[in-house]
């Protein structure tokens, strides 16, 4: 009780130096946001449009295929990253909750400990009132006496969180637990972007077989017709061979097709956490549509949806918190311990609470002094890794804002070079229909029609993979701006 006495005044003036914490709270640093992304001029006035922000639409609602939505759904549930990002979110989630418990005390016990020691005729209790009843007044004349001794206890302690140490911590792992949340949302972004993208390049990849395969065929038409002046001695056997070699230019097209298909499909059920099989695509590339008006917003507002940025601001936080945990760590801590339980020398009082019972309160002030200048260290450091969290943040919203601009620009450009292949590409189909006539007629040469199926073909496959590009680029717009994760 004494000792509680001593000790309880100055707990009192040491927990009133408790608002003193050190650190800083975390503030975020000032950005230089521009107005607008930069670029894409001609989709200016689609941009300021009352319509919805891009990255706030669920991705079901974005994506307007069926197939790929259910695609989608089905390597959210399945892929193995995104149920491993679940494991770490509940990682997260427990370190979170034992640093909540470290403001609590620590307890334990010891329900019955033996112990067996010596001890000479001078020890130094001997005048206690336990030592007297266990012996009397005969003091050992031995050197040294056996002892036995019979304890059970309870012990407490807690570490009074003076200069915040504890609340650092604590908010560090709260910003720790929440960058593994949008960590999981980034990865979700990423999955739907690449799902979608892979989806994409299967339906290119079945579009431009479609072509090749109908070239082909049009060559073996070709080569039939030329077979046939040949046998009537309006050929020479050179026109054969050229246009039987553009016949298997265009069949060799085929097999190449092929297995870029096949692998795509493998890449699509590896998303999707199952191995490879077929997939049956029901819908074409001409199916696909995106809306042909964008609201991106402005730059600023890709800190509430960019899942990365929010990740490298919880990152920066954490940063910070730890700055004010080695800062603590050079201040005195302060812990105050106590127990209670039963001791006895002999086994037949071990029982009797007011013979065996005892009850202490300590109190333990630890202040460092010397140590090989680590504390200090480590504190610097903690302050550079600030300093360096805080580039990162930076750095990360510039890339977001430079990516979204690069993808209104592609888009812009993708349209414009679309339009100039589709204009082309009915130039060049006509082309071929007139040499075709032309060539049945014996006004146009073999190499002529040659000439115009090579050049309809070049033109058909460019424009299927430029729909394509500009369908992955109106998702990777959705994606940059933050969309994906709702």
């Amino acid at each position: 009780m004494n000792s509680l006495k001593n000790i309880l005044p100055f707990a009192l003036a040491v927990m009133a130096l408790a608002s003193c914490k050190v650190g800083q709270n975390y503030k975020r640093p000032e950005m230089d946001f521009p107005d607008q992304y930069y670029g894409a001029d001609s989709l200016r006035d689609s941009l300021m449009t009352g319509k919805k922000n891009m990255a706030s639409v669920n991705w079901k609602a974005y994506f307007k295929d069926s197939t790929l939505v259910s695609l989608i759904d089905s390597a959210l549930d399945n892929n193995f990253d995104m149920q491993k990002m679940t494991k770490e979110i509940d990682i997260g989630y427990q370190n979170l909750q034992q640093s909540k418990a470290n403001f609590l005390p620590s307890l334990g016990a010891s329900p019955f400990k033996y112990n067996r020691e010596y001890y000479s005729e001078y020890y130094n209790n001997y005048g206690s009132n336990r030592a007297r009843r266990n012996h009397g007044d005969d003091i050992p004349t031995t050197l040294y006496t056996e002892r036995l001794e019979y304890v059970s206890s309870l012990q407490a302690s807690w570490e009074i969180d003076i200069w915040g140490k504890l609340r650092w911590q604590k908010e560090a792992a709260r910003a720790s637990f929440m960058k593994t949340q949008e960590f999981k949302k980034a990865l979700q972004t990423a999955l739907v972007s690449e799902v979608a993208t892979t989806y994409l390049n299967m339906l290119m990849l079945k579009s431009q077989l479609t072509v090749s395969k109908r070239n082909y065929e049009l060559s073996k038409n070709t080569l039939r017709i030329v077979k046939l002046q040949y046998d009537a001695g309006e050929a020479t056997s050179l026109a054969v061979q050229q246009t039987e070699s553009q016949m298997l230019r265009a069949k060799a097209l085929i097999p190449d097709l092929e297995r870029d298909y096949a692998i795509q499909e493998t890449r699509l059920n590896e998303l999707l956490g199952r191995s490879p099989q077929e997939l049956e695509l029901v819908h074409h590339l001409e199916d696909i549509t995106f809306d042909s008006t964008y609201q991106t917003g402005v730059p600023l507002e890709l800190i509430q949806n960019r899942p990365d940025i929010a990740a490298s601001e919880y990152n920066l936080i954490i940063s910070n918190a730890n700055v004010g945990v080695t800062q603590a760590m050079k201040y005195p801590s302060l812990t105050i311990s106590g127990g209670v339980g039963l001791n006895s020398f002999q086994i037949e009082h071990f029982l009797d609470p007011l013979g065996a019972g005892f009850a202490m309160l300590n109190g333990a002030i630890f202040q460092p002094i010397f140590q090989n200048r680590k504390l200090k260290t480590n504190h610097l450091i903690a302050i550079n890794e600030r300093e360096i969290a805080q580039l990162d943040f930076k750095e990360t919203i510039i890339g977001a804002v430079g990516e979204v601009s690069n993808a209104l620009v592609t888009i812009e450009k993708l349209q414009e070079a679309h339009d100039i292949v589709e204009e082309r590409l009915q130039v060049t189909n006509k082309g071929v229909n007139d040499a075709f006539l032309l060539f049945q007629s014996g006004f146009a040469s073999y190499l002529e029609i040659i000439n115009a199926q090579e050049d309809a073909l070049e033109n058909q496959m460019e424009l299927v993979r430029l729909k394509t590009q500009l369908a992955i680029a109106n998702i990777e717009l959705y994606r940059s701006l933050g969309g994906g994760w709702k």
